[in-house]
């Protein structure tokens, strides 16, 4: 069973005082049992020019079955976020750290409170919904380098669980009210009930630094997670302008996709049959329901959950007059399905971005190879275009596995052709920028001859 832990190591003079600050006895082993999980702390490494401090925590499944006041439920067996550094880690470190996380040592220490030493932090396994740009992101602005590193994995050539190091300068206090905040962020969950004391602890921890983060809102949204909490809080007024302004860019992103696609494909002298790949809830697949001259529209879509929302949405519009009802079927990019040969247009909006990169080329071979549509309509983000968006170290989406510049999206549409009988015309879609071009890209593959 892995522990979850984090270490502290110091060099430079002074190193020995972070002992003091952190009110733990170098020649004591410190241990305690905090609600199902046992806590103990070590100096594998003291001396005058560098100190290492590790505490760690191990979880007692069983005993946190029995202190649950819920039914039984095996979810508690099986529940990862009890073995990962989360809220539940942070809650079990409190009362061992709290000392240096109030900066109240012993009164001839107090001076070593506000000293900014040379440290490195390491913290994990780490279970996050987040890529590691943006992981980077929420601890550069204020002051450290970051390392991220996946556990070896036996099962997965890829192991999800990840471990943080940071270095830097920084106070004792400091270091701790960064992680007694972003730690959950990252993590994405509390254990606990969160009301208005929750309010008063981010403004406390964060004071000093979250004011001024770039990614304040983010923070703070993912740790008071209720909307009227966030709106009690100091950070509301800034949060609801940059929410809404960023909402209504993406609703307004999205439409003009739909709507380029469309009036694109009205253009087209053969669309009788067309394919929505990855066609999610079904918004593109209705609006092209309504495009004269179509006869079948085929959603395909893996996930059951947007599946049913799409058919939802299906039969909401059938009846309508000029409506051709899309088909919603069940399938995957990565596997030949015969019933998808030969029609006149397929779409991926917006797809293969959630793809692993290495997966592409098989698709896309597929695609135009085996299913050989006369035309097939790619779109994906413009990374260069995240500059616009003040987000050009990250990604647009947590699920995004890549995002590509103009140029890289032209390079992958040219090695996909690969010598099939198409050709390539490419285009933007939403407001160009002189520099950056569209936020969204798109590549048009036209099949040359019959």
């Amino acid at each position: 069973m892995q522990n979850m832990q984090l270490s502290l190591t110091v060099k430079g003079n002074g190193a020995e005082a972070v002992s003091y600050l952190l009110a733990k006895n170098p020649n004591n082993l410190y241990e305690r049992d905090e609600k199902g999980f046992k806590v103990r702390s070590v100096y594998p490494v003291f001396s005058n020019e560098e100190v290492k401090f590790l505490i760690y925590v191990k979880p007692d499944p069983i005993d946190l079955v029995r202190s649950s006041p819920e039914v039984y439920d095996i979810s508690h067996y099986i529940n990862d976020r009890e073995f990962a550094v989360s809220s539940l880690f942070v809650s079990a470190i409190r009362k061992a750290l709290g000392t240096a996380l109030n900066g109240k040592p012993q009164e001839e220490y107090v001076q070593w409170v506000e000293h900014r030493f040379d440290m490195e932090v390491s913290f994990g396994p780490i279970a996050t919904d987040l890529p590691d740009g943006e992981l980077t992101e929420l601890f550069k602005p204020i002051g450290y380098n970051v390392e991220i590193k996946r556990a070896a994995s036996t099962l997965r050539s890829k192991s999800s669980a990840l471990f943080i190091t940071l270095t830097g300068k920084q106070t004792i206090q400091n270091l701790l009210k960064h992680l007694f905040i972003l730690i959950p962020v990252i993590d994405n969950y509390k254990h606990y009930f969160i009301d208005e004391r929750e309010i008063e602890k981010v403004e406390r921890y964060g004071e000093g630094w979250l004011e001024n983060h770039p990614l304040k809102q983010f923070i703070v949204r993912r740790a008071l997670r209720f909307q009227n909490l966030i709106k009690q809080s100091k950070f509301y007024e800034r949060e609801r302008h940059n929410q809404e302004n960023k909402e209504t860019k993406k609703i307004r992103l999205n439409e003009l996709r739909y709507e380029k696609i469309v009036d694109f494909i009205g253009t087209l002298p053969k669309r009788e049959t067309i394919v929505d790949l990855g066609a999610g809830e079904g918004k593109l697949s209705v609006k092209l329901g309504y495009l004269d001259g179509v006869k079948e529209i085929l959603s395909i879509e893996p996930s059951n959950k947007s599946r049913v929302r799409a058919i939802q949405r299906f039969e909401e519009a059938e009846g309508t007059d000029g409506f051709t009802p899309p088909t919603s079927l069940a399938g995957s990019l990565y596997y030949y399905d015969d019933r998808l040969v030969n029609k006149d247009i397929m779409v991926l909006c917006e797809v293969i971005e959630h793809i692993d990169e290495y997966r592409i080329p098989k698709m896309m071979e597929i695609i135009l190879k085996d299913y050989h549509p006369k035309v097939l309509i790619v779109t994906t983000p413009n990374k260069e275009y995240n500059v616009i968006y003040d987000m050009d170290e990250t990604m647009r989406h947590h699920d995004h596995r890549f995002e590509w510049t103009r140029t890289e999206f032209q390079q992958k549409c040219v090695q996909w052709m690969n010598k099939s009988p198409y050709h390539i015309d490419f285009d933007g879609i939403g407001d160009e920028h002189p520099e950056y071009g569209h936020p969204t890209q798109m590549a048009i593959f036209r099949r040359e001859g019959k």
